[in-house]
């Protein structure tokens, strides 16, 4: 099997959960039907498939956390790639203690840079630092 990145991968799970939120809930196990568009590999990377089913099984627990650090937004009335984003992100600094929340941060910015609007890098680093600072991560 080949090897993929965690920053690919968290790339794919951005891709994967924000198709799942227009498409209608999606199960999990949909992300092989998704990962087959990308390779030929049998499954999709370990790495993927966590930040997936992690997001999913944990989704309540994020949303909440962004509204709770959000100023003057509604988590409906985010972009679908914010959200998301922030859902993958904010999993990752609960969940994934190995990864630096620095790295967690900048990854988070730099996709929203990519697939968000001109604002989605600024308003996701500032939100992903606020909860960051609440959780009492260090950077």
């Amino acid at each position: 099997m080949a090897y993929f990145s965690r920053s690919r991968c968290r790339e794919w799970a951005l891709q994967f959960l924000y198709q799942r939120e227009f498409a209608g809930q999606r199960r999990e196990d949909e992300l092989n039907g998704f990962w087959s568009h990308f390779q030929k590999e049998a499954k999709p990377p370990d790495y993927l498939t966590a930040l997936v089913t992690g997001v999913a099984s944990h989704q309540p627990e994020l949303d909440a956390l962004i509204a709770r650090y959000s100023e003057h937004w509604r988590l409906e009335r985010m972009g679908a790639v914010d959200r998301n984003l922030l859902r993958l992100a904010i999993y990752e600094l609960l969940y994934q203690p190995e990864i630096p929340p620095k790295v967690v941060i900048n990854e988070a910015v730099e996709l929203a840079k990519k697939y968000g609007t001109e604002a989605s890098g600024a308003f996701v680093n500032g939100l992903l630092d606020r909860i960051r600072i609440g959780l009492g991560r260090e950077i």
